[in-house]
């Protein structure tokens, strides 16, 4: 069980595709005390590994305190950021502080499409000589990729890149529309191309030893178990069943892309919500609607709950309209690959 904390909507770049809209610092953000409390409840609630990410979280200037915190609370605690922030003081405060891994945005091997992507010049340089700092400090990092069309060319080049420089895994992210995302949605992959691209990275996976995991792709489960492809993943979309996120204000999501608060942590303890919001009791019961909910891949899959919400004008437990799979079918060369 994983749960991600924005720490902050604060951010040093503005990024084409941000779910969470992130610049200025939200009002309201939790303070110091109440992220301390929702650390403990987070413990309460059973799960094992709390993400730190933002907006950008290094900008939050009690993060080393908290992660310090969460550590001393036996939870495994991660970065999530875009790198430009850690130089080498950063990275050995980080590590200090009990940070166990970090997964790091890098969106082309192209520095101006990077930099172009992000919103800022110099950002992939910035990023590189983060990756390095990390590498200094002995802090385990990942490659975190947006896949839009202008760059899925590039990912197993971008998975190359992370063996090179010693990264653990490359996880690729597929847009879903949310927050300044849904004003690029036309630049996403679109279905054909979005399946054939799954298939890509797992026909990679097969001839390298760092993990690579699509990221808001679930169908990736179905895919590498019809290529025989041995994963440590169970479960493809996890929201609400073992993952949910907090935003900087303390409202709780199902997922990132799920954009609907379900509670506050300053009205009601985070272990509680996570237990009795009715939402998550529904998404838990995997009473999916459309081939969804009579695919064999059902509780191993579950299709994207965000995507499912967003086509479908609202509905979190419809189909997901952009799997190719039809249950039953034999695969084409398209679903496979």
């Amino acid at each position: 069980m994983l749960v991600s904390w924005n720490t902050t909507n604060q951010c040093n770049l503005y990024c084409d595709h941000c779910y969470r809209d992130a610049g200025s610092v939200m009002s309201s953000e939790l303070n110091t005390e109440e992220a301390r409390q929702l650390i403990q409840d987070i413990k309460k609630a059973g799960f094992k590994i709390m993400i730190f990410s933002g907006g950008e979280p290094l900008m939050r200037p009690d993060i080393y305190e908290l992660i310090s915190f969460a550590s001393s609370q036996g939870l495994r605690a991660v970065l999530g950021s875009n790198g430009t922030l850690i130089d080498a003081a950063a990275a050995r405060k980080l590590k200090a502080a009990g940070i166990m891994a970090a997964g790091i945005s890098l969106d082309s091997l192209d520095e101006n499409k990077h930099d172009s992507f992000r919103g800022l010049p110099q950002a992939s340089a910035m990023t590189r000589e983060g990756l390095n700092n990390l590498r200094q400090a002995g802090i385990p990092y990942q490659i975190h990729t947006t896949v839009m069309e202008w760059n899925s060319d590039e990912l197993e080049a971008l998975t190359d890149f992370a063996i090179e420089i010693g990264a653990m895994a490359h996880h690729v992210f597929f847009l879903v529309p949310t927050g300044r995302g849904a004003d690029i949605e036309q630049e996403a992959l679109r279905v054909a191309a979005y399946e054939k691209t799954i298939a890509r990275l797992m026909n990679k996976q097969k001839t390298v030893s760092i993990e690579i995991k699509p990221t808001c792709a679930p169908q990736f489960i179905r895919v590498a178990d019809k290529k025989g492809i041995p994963l440590r993943f169970s479960r493809g979309c996890l929201a609400g069943i073992s993952y949910c996120i907090i935003n900087p204000r303390g409202d709780v999501q199902p997922c990132a892309y799920l954009d609907m608060p379900l509670a506050n942590v300053r009205e009601t303890p985070f272990d509680v919500i996570w237990r009795d919001n009715p939402l998550f009791r529904t998404l838990r019961t995997l009473e999916y609607q459309g081939k969804c909910g009579s695919c064999d891949y059902r509780e191993r899959c579950g299709g994207c709950r965000a995507r499912a919400y967003y086509y479908s004008g609202g509905n979190y437990m419809a189909e997901d309209q952009w799997c190719l799979y039809k249950p039953g079918e034999r695969q084409s060369d398209e679903t496979v690959g």
